[in-house]
């Protein structure tokens, strides 16, 4: 695969990612399902844009890194539909570890956070991208160039999970029978973006589920006993000026390292998940789901 190949990728989804979210908000607001705001759509678009100029300012670092990580390959795959399913299937594995760090490591969570800030779920949510992801992103990467893949063939698999990983931020799918047991679907990403307690930090896969299976972060869809209440536990005050979506976690990270506290848990308040405190004001998604349920069976 080249850039060319990327590059006309992007161009026919485009139309098409533009095409669908408008048919979706008109669906929306025919049913009055207010699944939609002007404002928030606003949003999104902006920090995609954001998130695609850090991509393109990074796109030599990443050439460069995997480039290099390449000639030390150790595998190599000569049959082409091996590689490429190969190709997938890692790729959504390193997909799911970069994810589940993002969400356990409050450094990365103060990036990722901004794709959770909207209290609204559709497809444009899709694109309120973690605008400086790019920044890191391609270091997870680093393992397939080992394994023999090479960088635009990284770059071209990880385009193609993209578009799938973004259709599926809707309403408008229920549950889709067989799929539901291996892949992300449209009812387990919802479980992924609500901010019910049950539901924190869960089904971080993109194309696939398995991994959550694997790794203990699955959680299914369950409307039956309270209603998904989609966006972040502690609201943002003004979830649409830019300064505030991109940097209000960084602004109470700085906060807390102002803190008279010994260095060593200044650290924690860093490399810790996100709600993690020495004294007990504030608490982890683990630990507001035990007490939780603890509270469910008293």
């Amino acid at each position: 695969m080249t850039q060319e190949d990327i590059t006309l990728v992007l161009k026919v989804v485009t139309p098409l990612y533009g095409l669908i979210i408008i048919v979706e908000a008109i669906v929306s607001f025919v049913f009055e399902k207010h699944y939609y705001k002007a404002s928030d759509t606003l949003t999104n678009t902006y920090l995609t844009l954001i998130n695609f100029g850090f991509d393109l300012l990074m796109r030599g670092v990443g050439i460069y890194v995997l480039s290099f990580f390449y000639q030390y390959h150790f595998i190599e795959i000569t049959n082409i539909y091996v590689y490429w399913l190969a190709l997938l299937l890692l790729e959504d594995l390193m997909f799911y570890w970069e994810h589940r760090i993002d969400h356990y490591c409050r450094l990365f969570w103060a990036v990722h956070v901004t794709h959770h800030s909207s209290d609204y779920y559709n497809i444009s949510t899709g694109f309120r991208s973690s605008a400086f992801q790019p920044l890191y992103r391609f270091i997870y990467f680093i393992p397939l160039a080992l394994m023999g893949f090479k960088y635009w063939d990284i770059m071209f698999m990880y385009a193609i999970t993209q578009i799938y990983g973004v259709l599926i931020h809707t309403n408008f799918v229920g549950k889709l029978g067989i799929l539901e047991y291996f892949m992300a679907t449209p009812s387990h990403h919802r479980v992924h973006h609500a901010s019910n307690v049950m539901y924190l930090d869960k089904n971080m896969g993109m194309v696939l589920i398995i991994w959550d299976k694997i790794f203990g972060t699955f959680q299914k869809e369950d409307n039956s006993k309270e209603p998904i209440k989609f966006g972040l536990v502690s609201k943002m005050e003004d979830p649409y000026e830019p300064k505030e979506v991109i940097f209000s976690e960084w602004q109470k990270i700085i906060k807390d390292l102002m803190r008279p506290i010994p260095f060593s848990t200044k650290l924690k308040y860093v490399l810790m998940p996100p709600g993690w405190s020495h004294d007990g004001s504030s608490k982890t998604s683990k630990e507001l789901r035990e007490e939780y349920l603890q509270n469910l069976n008293k």
